[in-house]
């Protein structure tokens, strides 16, 4: 299929229709400002995303960014100023560099809805997916889902330490530095005796040489502290790793997907609640008329891309072209309030969409 760009106009035009659909569905249109707070956006995916975003310097603001996606300031002012329940939509480009592919824009127009609602999280959750496969219909795209809240609840279940549980939380989102995680704290051991006389050596600096790093003594002290610890801490359990490697295994249709993760739930019992939510979640979908009978879902959808989401994920992928960026995507970010609240969250749930990819899709299917 060539890929045709759409001109500019025709792609703005969608645009606005996609953001009328969703002010009919009784969303309020936001605006916000290109130009980002870099030190918010650092705070949030680490220094990975000077990789993937445009950068700047000012005088008086300091270093800013180009906007990476809406959903970020679109929660800062909710969090600021917002009623709840509350329904925005947006529509506006952001930014991302493109250092390993050129056939990938790096401007492009996105449509967005979000909806902050504690009311019924799985009934939210249905609305937003429902109102973007309405937007979808009639173009090749199929639809996944994941829910990385089941994963994290799995960890936060697990019979160890809090410290390795955090560093676990923490890389979710790295696949592979994930799995060495789980690999290392399977095998742990004791260190060989020259590093374990250093982490018992009432001053670990006699000896040392002149200091020439960055960190304090403080804290190499309390680093060596923690890899002391971490030693002495036992294997993680071989029944609990089995159990993660079941669940990461899991990709379903989606009521098969939770029979297997019922069955994994026996030995890892503190997913339980996030199933739960799930069941809750594809009966609200099918109520508004999704066929949750052919709906995919993985276990591991949304960990490679997907950095603030804690709960349901979803993508739009175009069939038969893996080549492209997802037409839509979306899930829930409940973590995401709280940390950008200042002490209050709400449950929020989102999606985007991309009208300049739609069109290219239509225009192929002419």
């Amino acid at each position: 299929m060539p890929r045709s760009k759409p001109a500019r106009a025709d792609i703005l035009a969608l645009a606005a229709q996609l953001r009328a659909r969703f002010e009919a569905a009784g969303a309020r249109p936001v605006e916000t400002p290109i130009l980002q707070p870099a030190d918010t956006l650092l705070d949030l995916y680490g220094e990975e995303i000077r990789a993937r975003a445009y950068t700047a310097t000012d005088a008086l603001r300091g270093e800013q960014m180009m906007r990476p996606d809406f959903t970020v300031p679109v929660v800062q002012m909710h969090m600021s100023q917002g009623a709840e329940p509350a329904r925005y939509t947006y529509a506006g480009e952001v930014f991302r560099r493109q250092e390993h592919d050129p056939d990938r824009a790096n401007e492009y127009i996105q449509v967005g809805y979000e909806v902050f609602d504690r009311t019924d999280p799985a009934q939210a959750d249905a609305e937003v997916f429902s109102l973007i496969a309405q937007a979808l219909d009639g173009l090749p795209a199929r639809p996944a889902t994941g829910d990385i809240g089941i994963l994290k609840a799995a960890v936060q279940g697990l019979h160890t330490t809090r410290a390795r549980k955090d560093m676990l939380l923490r890389h979710i989102w790295r696949p592979r530095r994930f799995r060495t995680l789980l690999d290392r704290y399977a095998a742990a051991a004791r260190p060989a005796p020259a590093r374990a006389a250093l982490f018992d050596a009432a001053d670990p600096f006699v000896g040392a040489g002149a200091e020439i790093g960055l960190r304090s003594r403080a804290e190499i002290v309390h680093r060596l502290r923690e890899l002391r610890d971490e030693a002495e801490t036992p294997p993680m359990s071989a029944h609990e790793l089995a159990g993660i490697d079941a669940l990461l295994a899991v990709r379903e249709t989606a009521p098969f997907a939770l029979q297997q993760l019922r069955d994994i739930a026996v030995d890892l019992p503190a997913i339980t609640p996030a199933l739960d939510g799930l069941e809750s979640r594809l009966t609200a979908l099918a109520g508004r008329g999704i066929d949750v009978d052919d709906l995919e879902f993985e276990a591991s959808y949304g960990r490679t891309s997907m950095e603030y989401y804690d709960g349901f994920v979803f993508g739009f992928s175009v069939l038969g072209r893996p080549d492209l960026p997802p037409v839509a995507t979306g899930g829930r970010y409940d973590a995401l309030t709280r940390q950008l609240g200042q002490g209050a969250e709400i449950p929020a749930v989102g999606a985007v969409l991309r009208p300049g990819l739609m069109l290219e899709l239509r225009e192929a299917a002419r």
